[in-house]
């Protein structure tokens, strides 16, 4: 696996090494010895699937809050989107800083997302899915989120959104009084 360092502190986009021949192709997408290299010593205790039907879907910014923040590691299977992150660590240099990278079936690319951030997506295609690996038990609770589209951050989302959850659509729009998770 190839790690490759974000504009955000912590986070990177990760390239597995395919192996090919006459069969098809084998990657590794976990090493926990690759892994532990970028500070990564926490267990992955659960796993999740997201599909998504129509392009212009947008999920997020969704974040769980201490003590239930959690690393995230997230896989484009089929289609593609536009993957972002937002450092909410009060303590960052990168703090309030967003990155965005695409992730598809195509590219097989990932995204490792430390605790403390806000993460979500947009897709590019219809039918796209993704897996998420999450270091911490989701927390009913313990979830929070910020506005996909709040101006403080001006992320740049590729489309008009077409399908968002009301959940997602009225989270707070961060202001003066945020101090990070």
């Amino acid at each position: 696996m190839i790690f490759t360092p974000t504009t955000l502190e912590g986070s990177y986009v990760i390239d597995i090494e395919q192996y090919s021949d006459s069969r098809g192709w084998f990657a590794r997408f976990f090493c926990k010895k690759e892994f532990s290299a970028i500070g990564h010593d926490k267990e992955w205790v659960q796993l999740n699937h997201s599909a998504n039907f129509r392009q212009g879907t947008l999920r997020g910014m969704h974040f769980q809050c201490p003590p239930f923040r959690e690393i995230k590691m997230v896989r484009c299977i089929a289609g593609s989107v536009f993957d972002v992150i937002v450092d909410l660590r009060k303590e960052s240099k990168t703090f309030m800083n967003w990155y965005g990278t695409e992730l598809s079936a195509t590219n097989r690319k990932m995204l490792y997302i430390p605790e403390g951030f806000a993460h979500g997506f947009q897709t590019l295609s219809d039918n796209s899915e993704l897996i998420y690996h999450h270091t911490e038990f989701y927390t009913a609770g313990s979830e929070g989120g910020i506005r996909y589209n709040d101006p403080r951050l001006n992320i740049q989302w590729p489309l008009s959104v077409s399908i968002i959850s009301d959940r997602d659509k009225t989270h707070p729009y961060l202001d003066q009084h945020f101090k990070g998770i």
